[in-house]
């Protein structure tokens, strides 16, 4: 009796994987079991088609693919992750579904439909290796595709790997490894490690008066103002770092959460005519001091403490300032400590995001200007303002207070050209004026001149979408939640919004129910949710959805919002009304 003969073949092996499939199935198992579903029979069984390519088996998070050309096997590995990276562009950056993929070619041997051995065994190691987004390959599959693809081929060196009697040489296809950034980098679309960290805490009110909260505030608010104008660091928004104020946590937790290397915190003492401020910058990686200071001034050296302050981190941090951002950091305060009182008063209320907030921090910027005519950021506060009003509905006349708010942002650019809060309120008041290539230009011009402006950032995100590039607009949010991580409810807004644009309605719904979590009386949420579910034929939860509407603006009008809404082309709204007509809800 014999033997039965093995069965061998020569093959080009794929082997491919998710990229924190655990993870993803954790936060939402059905969202992406759909959204892999839908990959595989968009993406990858068309590419795997058109390159004669056999899929030989699906384990969970991964597949096993067999090619007869390990030409084929590369071109259709690149095609799938370029169109992957694609489809993901409107899911945020940590719920985005990415691919591992290593790819050999070698001796198989065949079992039925099945295939192992040493052969698979490499693509399998080689796949486990490689960086998310990337395809890994080995020297046998290189030197048969070299000069064959347009692809750059990179060596990574030799590296012994497990079951694997010899080590394997690694090489990366380049292109694949880009395709999952952003193309065309501005600046401000770089990776935030590429950047010295910071984040800024409100520095503790020691003055025992409750009442002086908003100048302790007001003080850790200028400093981060000032760094958010240095290009090489990366700092963490106001939002985002007061989220700790009177908190426990450590130093190293809020590092952590925050996404940063340094922590600055402090503490100010007011008392008469005089003032204490004590600030210490801790090197979260070591929980050492890189510096520390403390400052007994009278009041009107105040500016003074924050520039030497300021000063003082960016020399521990060993950052270069150009000439220019040396000229635009230092020296330039108002020159009226009461009229800078007012306005720390004024712009705490501001940030309440309430009518008669509004109308306080108005009250308070007419002082300052009454004090100091100079005083170019109240201007630009009085006219965020007076836009606040004309959004959100507050004003008894809306295009009066549009147009009053444009023509302050006006004024307080010309008595300062690099006011980044000048830039960024004209950027508003043009955006809801219908001119938003006027409005484009000025939040480019605020970024450039504070590059960690996060509200800058968001107001380019949502200027991207009313012009009709909404992923872009994803991109920029992206960018933005670096900057504010514990972002407000309003950027899921502006994110669902870019991915109802795509057409991406299953996602923008699951966007919009995160926003609800967190606010559920947002009839803007509510209405865009209803439209959500009218694309996708989910009719009672669509009407569910219109009916918080009602309870939520029993005033909202459709026809207001179409007025109101500045979009580039009409037909994006238009979007939106089809999503309510298909629940036979509007005329």
């Amino acid at each position: 009796m014999t033997a039965e003969r093995v069965q061998r073949r020569l093959a080009a092996i794929l082997a491919a994987d998710v990229v924190g499939y655990s993870r993803l199935m954790e936060a939402d198992e059905a969202g992406t079991l759909a959204r892999l579903k839908t990959l595989r029979v968009d993406v990858i069984d068309p590419a795997v088609a058109r390159h004669s390519g056999r899929m030989v088996k699906l384990m969970g998070d991964g597949a096993l693919l067999e090619f007869a050309s390990a030409v084929e096997a590369v071109t259709c590995a690149m095609e799938i992750q370029k169109q992957v990276a694609e489809f993901e562009r409107a899911v945020p950056a940590d719920a985005r579904i990415r691919f591992r993929i290593g790819i050999n070619v070698g001796d198989v041997i065949v079992d039925g439909d099945d295939i192992y051995g040493d052969g698979v065994n490499v693509a399998a190691r080689l796949q486990a290796l490689a960086q998310p987004g990337c395809i890994y390959i080995s020297r046998a599959a290189a030197d048969q595709v070299r000069d064959k693809v347009p692809v750059g081929i990179e060596s990574l060196g030799s590296q012994s790997v497990k079951n694997i009697a010899r080590p394997i040489e690694i090489f990366c296809l380049v292109d694949a490894a880009a395709q999952d950034r952003p193309a065309a980098a501005a600046p401000d679309r770089a990776e935030p490690a590429k950047k010295t960290s910071i984040a800024v805490l409100a520095f503790n009110n020691m003055s025992g008066d409750a009442d002086q909260e908003y100048f302790s505030d007001g003080i850790s608010e200028d400093i981060i103002t000032d760094l958010a104008r240095v290009a090489e660091l990366h700092v963490i928004s106001r939002n985002s770092s007061f989220v700790y104020k009177n908190s426990p946590v450590s130093i190293r937790q809020v590092a952590e959460a925050l996404g940063v290397r340094y922590v600055l915190e402090g503490s100010v003492r007011k008392a008469g005519n005089r003032v204490r401020v004590t600030a210490q910058l801790i090197d979260a990686a070591t929980g050492g001091h890189a510096w520390a200071d403390r400052f007994d001034r009278d009041m009107t050296d105040i500016f003074t403490v924050q520039d030497e302050i300021t000063q003082q981190i960016v020399a521990a941090l060993k950052v270069r300032l150009t000439r220019t951002e040396t000229d635009r950091l230092f020296g330039r305060h108002p020159a009226n400590v009461t009229a800078h009182d007012c306005f720390l008063r004024g712009r705490e209320q501001v940030w309440l995001h309430t009518r008669t907030g509004n109308i306080n921090a108005r009250a308070q910027m007419a002082r300052v200007i009454e004090i100091d005519p100079a005083f170019a950021a109240a201007y630009a506060l009085s006219a965020f303002a007076h836009i606040n009003d004309y959004i959100n509905g507050w004003a008894a006349n809306p295009a009066e207070a549009l147009a009053t708010g444009l023509d302050l942002a006006r004024r307080a650019i010309a008595m300062d050209e690099s006011l980044a809060e000048g830039h960024f309120v004209m950027g508003v008041a043009l955006l809801w004026s219908r001119r938003p290539d006027e409005a484009m230009a000025a939040v480019e011009r605020c970024i450039a001149l504070a590059p960690s402006s996060a509200e800058g950032l968001l107001l380019r995100a949502h200027i991207e979408m009313f012009t009709g590039r909404p992923t872009r607009s994803i991109e920029t949010i992206d960018a933005y939640m670096r900057l504010d991580p514990v972002y407000p409810e309003i950027a899921l807004q502006f994110l669902a919004e870019a991915q109802f644009q795509l057409r991406r309605f299953d996602m923008a719904a699951e966007t919009l129910r995160r926003r609800l979590e967190r606010n559920p009386d947002a009839p803007t949420a509510y209405a865009l949710l209803a439209s959500c579910y009218g694309h996708l034929g989910r009719i009672d939860q669509g009407r569910s959805a219109w009916a918080q509407v009602q309870r939520t603006d029993p005033g909202f009008s459709i026809e207001r919002r179409r007025k109101m809404l500045p979009f580039k082309n009409p037909a994006d709204f238009e979007l939106r009304v089809e999503g309510i007509r298909r629940l036979g809800l509007a005329d």
